[in-house]
């Protein structure tokens, strides 16, 4: 019931049924896709409320390292349906805002072509004329992960500079460059991905520019910043150099680990 799940919402046919925090589970659901549009604290209760053998008709929204938990909490097997979001919903009842930019004219949402609800997720987006791609596994990783290393850079060093993702990209681009090669150089050494730098570079700068005014903060660390984090203490636990060595002095720097 909140900005997202009611666009989504209207974006149906009419007969979704929304339900909003707190609220139980239907005995009597209609089959079909579930849209979760909680936050990220609020998932395991979300998936546990839900029937088990409704839990691969789960689509998840949500920003952040979803994997490891999903992995965690459900079946493995299940043909999860996990949308990337690149549309915002500035206020509820608004119609979203395609993040569509000068390097991706075509759109950037995705969804990953292995999900049972991804032709559904597909039309629903497409036919209220917001982009959505269909991705196979490998490029939906890379396009996973290409997302959590936006919201980990942009957001850190506006953070730092007390400033929105706009200034990030106008005045702070060397920094949020250096740090995006940082955090993709040890994602690539972890899971199968590989990217083109600069590239790289340039496309979430375009997409920072494409929603310039969101402002910054590291929140919801576990889900975000934290799966970087944990790549650099793997690396110190192994008597390694940390790969990320701008990122974590960037967290102590905010508070969100001691400053040793």
């Amino acid at each position: 019931g909140g900005r997202l799940g009611e666009a989504l919402a209207k974006m149906g046919l009419g007969d979704d049924v929304v339900l909003r925090r707190g609220e139980a589970f239907p005995s009597d659901a209609p089959r079909g896709p579930i849209y979760v549009c909680t936050r990220n604290d609020a998932l395991e209760a979300v998936i546990a409320s839900v029937p088990e053998d409704r839990h691969e008709d789960l689509i998840f929204v949500q920003n952040g390292v979803l994997m490891p938990f999903l992995e965690e909490k459900l079946k493995p097997g299940l043909p999860l349906t996990i949308l990337l979001v690149y549309f915002a919903v500035a206020k509820k009842g608004e119609p979203p805002l395609d993040g569509k930019t000068d390097t991706d004219p075509e759109g950037l949402s995705a969804v990953n072509a292995g999900g049972k609800w991804a032709r559904e997720v597909h039309w629903r987006l497409t036919s209220s004329d917001l982009a959505c791609r269909i991705l196979r596994d490998m490029e939906f990783q890379q396009a996973y992960w290409e997302k959590n290393l936006w919201i980990a850079a942009y957001m850190m060093v506006g953070a730092l500079h007390k400033c929105t993702v706009g200034e990030v990209e106008s005045e702070h681009r060397s920094e949020v460059d250096e740090l995006l090669v940082q955090l993709a150089t040890a994602v690539a050494s972890t899971h199968d991905v590989t990217w083109e730098r600069l590239r790289l570079c340039d496309r979430l700068a375009a997409y920072a520019r494409s929603v310039a005014h969101f402002p910054t903060a590291v929140k919801e660390f576990e889900w975000r910043n934290g799966a970087f984090y944990e790549i650099s203490l793997a690396a110190q636990k192994a008597q390694r150099p940390d790969p990320c060595p701008q990122h974590t002095e960037g967290l102590k720097t905010l508070g969100v680990i001691p400053a040793e």
